[in-house]
């Protein structure tokens, strides 16, 4: 089993789910007492989200490059960034490392083609839904069409992300609002919903959608697993 590098805190409250879900692979697989090999490092979300917000995206790389160096001279063998709006900095997170960052669009995309699923929604914060670093490795690596809801729909979804996921906060009203941005989107013609930000899934559930809806940090963690055991020691 080789070692895995966990690089999260943004937010923890999504980070516990990839320890929990990658040591339950793990066991799948191999039975008994077995769990997974792994480190983690886990940052200060506070100061990297006020420069998200700024603009100031080399200031965020920098702190994660070294955060990811930490994970490597810790005797991790890959490294999964535990967040999908900082994978716009995976770049330059992957040079300065020598072990392998193992993208989570990968994970996602290969989850939705496995379904069968060419036409998907994305909803996450709005630098993943309105930028290109995410839903350009989503097209032109899987071949998947991506589509986003409107501006305001954005806006109200970045909003219930960052004030209440990322608090832990899971209200009624929110998941409803979110059911009908999904629906909207099916209506656009989305065959499945991407969950394209860590903290959604604690809020959307299958039950409340006409349509699948594939947890990018599920599909993650279990895609780490899977390479994890692809080789022993």
């Amino acid at each position: 089993m080789r070692t895995i590098g966990l690089l999260g805190g943004m937010s923890w409250e999504s980070t516990v789910p990839y320890y929990r879900i990658i040591n339950q692979a793990v066991k799948e697989t191999l039975g008994g007492l077995h769990s997974a090999e792994l480190v983690l490092v886990s940052v200060d979300f506070h100061p990297i989200e006020q420069l998200q917000h700024r603009g100031e995206w080399e200031a965020t790389g920098r702190i994660l490059a070294e955060a990811a160096q930490s994970v490597e001279a810790a005797g991790a063998e890959c490294l999964v960034l535990c967040t999908n709006t900082m994978h716009k900095v995976a770049t330059q997170i992957q040079k300065s490392v020598g072990i392998p960052l193992l993208h989570i669009a990968d994970a996602t995309g290969s989850g939705v083609k496995s379904a069968g699923m060419l036409r998907v929604g994305l909803l996450g914060t709005k630098f993943t839904m309105e930028e290109t670093f995410y839903r350009k490795w989503l097209e032109d690596n899987h071949k998947l069409e991506v589509m986003i809801p409107d501006e305001q729909d954005r806006d109200t979804v970045h909003s219930i992300i960052y004030e209440e996921l990322c608090l832990g906060i899971v209200q009624e009203r929110s998941r409803a609002t979110f059911s009908g941005i999904v629906e909207t989107l099916v209506g656009k013609g989305a065959q499945g919903v991407i969950l394209g930000c860590t903290e959604i899934a604690m809020l959307l559930r299958a039950e409340d959608c006409p349509v699948s809806l594939f947890d990018s940090a599920e599909l993650h963690a279990k895609y780490a697993a899977r390479w994890a055991l692809t080789e022993t020691r």
